[in-house]
């Protein structure tokens, strides 16, 4: 069986499951590498030489493939025109030196409709254990936006969007065979659009066409949500009750100059407004630190966001410049304070959290079990430990106490 090492978002995640199924070659590693930083990119490069080392046949494939395959040199790289070809990665590769394997003019999507009807069961885990426990679906990929600080839109083209037919489909399969649990995944998933479907009208047809329990969003863009999205989530209780938001920054100027299309007021009315609607609900956001010209002012407004906004979970990123970014091109924040400004907002992060977390004892908890039997996820994506249950099974618990960021449930 080919062995896939995945690195980045969850769109990745979703895509290493087709990659490893193109080609049976027990010899062949491929690295589906992610370019959001300079460090996924090294951390990629390391993956692919220690696979090298350990005898394997490499190719590399992913975001860091597509724009920065001179840190793979030596290795076989994919671009994003042939990554679903299963051409690309049988031996031997038709690559020379500056051409990378893939024909197809047109950005592909990971289609689901090439990936197989999922079983009831996966060998040597038992005639009853679910294909998943969690699956990551993905709807959308590419990006039509420009952030300055951002490479992806470069790695991944134009954004496009899957047929709703075909999603329905896929997660119909999947919770027949035995997954109750769907995560919705993309480049920009809320810019989801395919023949006048917008990503509200796609959620209702799932919940309408499926009887899937749990629907989660990926990573969402706020000020791009569709009214009709945000009332599925206000009202329906099979929509999970948290969100992951782009936010990136809290200061005005520093989101003008990321050409972010929200403000620091937008964030804070989405937030609150979701909340009056759905007390339970619980966000996390993605955040920069040490973006060009971010002064410490600039960065106390980013931290102020997190109580404002009612973040519970944050997702800190170091700024890293991106080769050919505008952002790149500006005056740069000493490497040490972007540092220091992380380390300080994740601190602040693992405050908020184990206050979360706290706040669920003694209240009942709907848990997704996970592969182990004990660990799993509340709707609010919290992780808990429960008595052992089966795999993928949905166990309704009580939080008793915090230990070491795990809610203990009974």
């Amino acid at each position: 069986m080919t062995q896939v090492l995945s690195f980045g978002c969850r769109l990745n995640i979703a895509e290493s499951a087709v990659l490893g199924g193109l080609v049976d070659d027990p010899d062949l590693v491929i690295v589906n590498s992610c370019a959001v930083t300079a460090e996924a990119v090294r951390t990629g490069a390391q993956a692919a030489r220690r696979a090298a080392r350990g005898g394997s046949r490499v190719v590399v494939t992913g975001c860091a493939a597509e724009v920065e395959a001179g840190a793979f040199a030596g290795f076989a790289t994919v671009g994003r025109r042939g990554k679903f070809e299963a051409s690309s990665y049988r031996a031997p590769l038709p690559v020379r030196e500056g051409l990378r394997v893939g024909s197809n003019p047109q950005l592909q999507m990971s289609s689901l409709s090439t990936l197989p009807t999922p079983g009831p069961s996966r060998t040597g885990r038992g005639a009853d254990a679910p294909i998943h426990t969690r699956a990551f679906v993905p709807v959308q990929n590419g990006c039509d936006h420009a952030c300055t600080f951002c490479i992806i839109a470069r790695a991944r083209g134009p954004s496009t969007s899957e047929a709703p037919d075909t999603v329905v489909a896929r997660i119909a399969a999947l919770h027949e065979a035995g997954c109750n649990e769907v995560v919705l995944t993309g480049v920009d998933l809320t810019s989801y659009a395919h023949a006048g479907t917008t990503l509200g009208q796609l959620v209702r047809r799932i919940l309408a066409e499926t009887a899937l329990p749990r629907l989660r969003l990926s990573s969402i863009d706020s000020i791009e949500a569709d009214p009709l999205l945000l009332d599925l989530i206000a009202s329906e209780p099979r929509i999970m009750p948290q969100l992951h938001l782009s936010l990136q920054a809290g200061d005005d100027l520093i989101l003008k100059r990321m050409r972010r299309r929200h403000g620091r007021d937008h964030a804070i009315r989405f937030c609150a407004s979701l909340r009056a609607r759905r007390p339970e609900i619980a966000f996390a956001a993605d955040l920069i630190t040490g973006f060009p010209t971010e002064t410490e002012a600039m960065f106390e407004q980013t931290a102020a966001l997190v109580d404002e906004c009612g973040l519970t979970q944050l997702h800190v990123f170091p700024y890293s410049p991106r080769p050919g970014t505008p952002a790149a091109r500006m005056p740069q924040v000493p490497p040490a304070t972007t540092r220091d400004r992380a380390a300080r907002l994740r601190a602040l992060g693992e405050l908020r959290t184990a206050t979360a977390l706290a706040a669920q004892c003694g209240r009942p908890q709907r848990v997704l079990v996970e592969r182990s039997g004990t660990r799993g996820r509340t709707e609010g994506f919290h992780p808990a430990r429960v008595p052992p249950a089966a795999p993928g099974s949905i166990v309704t618990v009580t939080g008793v106490r915090v230990a070491d960021g795990v809610l203990e449930c009974a």
